[in-house]
């Protein structure tokens, strides 16, 4: 036994010996490799600068789905594939008009009420329900799975922006609708769900409303049926002071689920630049990015790993989408203010700023990844801009 012990301790402290030389062979072997064959800046092999997929989509110039009460207009990744999770549809509901119930199996919604006003009602699986009104800078926020419809208010029509944290998402795949439902249901089944004759599903739909026309719904008659603030479905975006953020250059209101608790996947808001302003280059650490834009010219700068990069000029109706990492800075190259809706598919609202991590690094860091540029050059990238 001991003399096995002692052979299997020989042979590893020559394993050992002989690997520890061989390790150094192969450092020394890969340093001369290295220093033959260097070369100042690396060539990508996977991509070509420029490589990546479109991420602008021209939404407003889509055609729309219409329906007697209103009509909408989606992009999903069937349409944009850069946008693998994330979809959105801009809707219009006339005077009267009104999104049937609905509910969606695999994405939340997220909307913003750009125009108009609306009541929504919304049910959740305790079987507690709200009902709210909005007007325009008014949002909310609905969860995977829970039921909802939109009812316009008086005699203007609304139009609502929304956005789904599932790229697959279209209204008409997707959505899970009362009037379809109630189409495809045996009329003996439905007469005993809810105790009347079976004969009086003849007059029902045949098929899906999707938005049905009907009477003007009057102010006075849109009753609220609210949740408390910690709960409810419902965020003023453009008059609640928590939703204000520092931006230079113009102006930013941001939803996370800190300020809105019941939006617990989504983020979003609305950015505001002066003409010549810039969201400076910076990326997202949890989320992708999804835009649309409401006013002015702006221009997008992105940057992906593997020497992926592209630049896009947006107008309104234009849809951005930014995924999760990249690099990007936004422009306004137009005389007027630039107007975007920006969110993200996450309740946490994540980013770093590169003048930060420049800040941040040592000296001697930056310096030595930018081998060859001139000191006062690294020393004005590390200064605070006021």
């Amino acid at each position: 036994m001991l003399a096995h012990r002692r052979n299997f301790l020989e042979i590893a402290a020559w394993g050992a010996v002989h690997f520890s030389t061989l390790a150094v062979a192969v450092s020394a072997e890969r340093l001369t490799v290295k220093s033959a064959h260097a070369e100042a800046v690396h060539a990508h092999a996977t991509a070509a600068p420029g490589a990546t997929m479109e991420f602008r989509f021209p939404l407003d110039a889509g055609r729309p789905r219409v329906a007697s009460g209103g009509w909408a207009k989606e992009v999903s990744v069937r349409e944009f594939p850069i946008a693998h999770s994330m979809a959105g549809v801009h809707a219009f509901l006339d005077a009267g008009g009104s999104r049937e119930l609905h509910w969606h199996a695999t994405a939340a919604e997220w909307a913003l009420v750009l125009g108009g006003r609306c009541q929504t009602v919304v049910i959740d699986p305790s079987g507690a329900s709200e009902i709210n009104n909005f007007e325009a800078g008014d949002l909310w926020y609905f969860a995977k799975g829970h039921g909802h419809a939109i009812q316009t208010i008086g005699d203007e029509p609304c139009n609502i922006l929304l956005v789904f944290d599932d790229g697959r998402f279209t209204p008409d795949a997707s959505a899970f609708s009362l009037t379809d439902w109630i189409d495809l249901t045996p009329k003996d089944l439905l007469a005993q769900e809810f105790g009347v004759p079976k004969d009086i599903f003849d007059a029902f739909p045949k098929g899906e409303t999707f938005i049905q026309a009907g009477p003007i719904l009057r102010p006075e008659d849109a009753l609220e049926a609210p949740w408390p603030k910690e709960s409810t479905h419902r965020f003023r975006l453009t008059r609640e002071t928590r939703a204000a953020r520092d931006l230079d250059g113009g102006t930013f209101r941001l939803a996370t689920a800190k300020e809105f608790p019941a939006s617990t996947t989504m983020s979003g808001g609305i950015m505001t630049l002066e003409p010549g302003a810039m969201r400076k280059l910076h990326w997202n650490v949890n989320a992708d990015e999804w835009h649309y834009y409401l006013r002015g010219k702006g221009q997008v700068a992105i940057f992906g790993s593997g020497g992926r990069g592209k630049v896009a000029e947006f107008r309104p109706g234009d849809v951005a989408y930014i995924p999760q990492g990249f690099g990007h800075a936004i422009r306004n190259i137009g005389d007027e203010p630039l107007e975007i809706v920006q969110t993200w598919n996450s309740g946490a609202f994540e980013e770093i700023d590169l003048d930060q991590f420049a800040r941040a690094a040592p000296r001697h860091l930056l310096a030595n990844n930018f081998a060859g540029v001139p000191g006062a050059t690294i020393d004005a990238m590390r200064r605070p801009r006021s």
